[in-house]
């Protein structure tokens, strides 16, 4: 008898301890695949997907800056007046850069998984002579963990320099990202950031792949003074989203100042947990400028918000 409850204590331990592993999913943080997500093949659901993605961000914030120059003016041009006054109440689009930081760590379950480890990087890059804003695609890293035959885990960094960028049209370009030497087991993280000078614009976001996500999510701090109108699938089960007033720090390189001012954000966050393929159709995470004049209004009070789900 006294076996009997020591077996039962034992399996009981088993799987509250399998259920808790898989609970601590996901692992938000890059750079180190956790212990769970080593040992996460599928969920019932999803026995036959040949890979999964274990995490996928997008996190999106403002730079701003009261710079002491102008298009046409160099530092040693500005006058008394133009020092005291210029960048106190206007911010345009010489001193906003949106930073859109995107990473994603995807599992190779089976080895016809492979093609998985394989994507492609969309960005905006403008084929015409009189557009003079383009993106940059910065800090672009790739790393492979795998495991040896004795169960230790190995590294290796993918060069990036290489890969193939193909024009898509007359405003976008795409660098088609090939992973070589992926097996199954492996679990390959990407990170980049794509640095833009267009403040009235933001990165659409995918929240359903062909093949299962176990988590997606997108993390946006907006000034308030710029009017978006957010497109966000509210209607589905696994998605949750939710907006919050913050506030962000500006104004460097002015010496006539003590310390940053700062302004109101909306600081929006959606996060989507465990969408299958053959869920019902998720629609994208899409934004639209509503007010595209980048000028600094009136104080706005703490709490405001310009956001509209649409």
């Amino acid at each position: 008898m006294n076996t009997f409850f020591k077996t039962s204590f034992i399996l009981l331990a088993f799987f509250a301890g399998g259920t808790i592993a898989h609970a601590q999913l996901p692992n938000e943080k890059f750079g180190k695949p956790s212990y769970q997500e080593w040992d996460y093949l599928s969920d019932s659901n999803e026995a036959n997907a040949d890979a999964v993605v274990l995490c996928k961000t997008m996190t999106v914030s403002y730079r701003l800056s009261d710079q002491m120059f102008t298009n046409n003016m160099s530092d040693s041009e500005l006058s008394t007046s133009d020092l005291m006054d210029y960048g106190k109440n206007n911010i345009d689009d010489a001193n906003i850069i949106v930073d859109h930081k995107f990473a994603l760590r995807t599992k190779i379950l089976k080895p016809e998984g492979v093609q998985h480890a394989n994507i492609d990087i969309t960005y905006f890059d403008a084929n015409n002579k009189i557009v003079i804003h383009s993106d940059d695609v910065q800090d672009f890293k790739i790393k492979v963990f795998s495991k040896n035959a004795k169960g230790k885990v190995e590294k290796r960094t993918v060069n990036t320099k290489d890969f193939v960028r193909e024009r898509v049209d007359d405003n976008y370009m795409v660098i088609h990202v090939v992973v070589p030497d992926v097996k199954a087991g492996d679990i390959i993280e990407y990170q980049y950031n794509i640095v833009s000078t267009r403040p009235v614009f933001l990165y659409d976001w995918t929240f359903q792949e062909d093949i299962p996500v176990v988590r997606s999510k997108c993390d946006i701090e907006i000034p308030a003074f710029l009017k978006f109108n957010m497109n966000v699938p509210i209607n589905s089960k696994k998605i949750a989203s939710e907006v919050k007033a913050g506030r962000l720090t500006y104004d460097m390189n002015r010496p006539d100042m003590k310390k940053g001012k700062s302004i109101v954000t909306n600081h929006y966050k959606i996060i989507g947990d465990n969408i299958l393929p053959q869920d019902e159709q998720l629609a994208p995470f899409t934004s639209s400028i509503v007010s595209p004049n980048a000028t600094l209004p009136a104080y706005l009070p703490e709490g405001s918000t310009h956001l509209k789900i649409k």
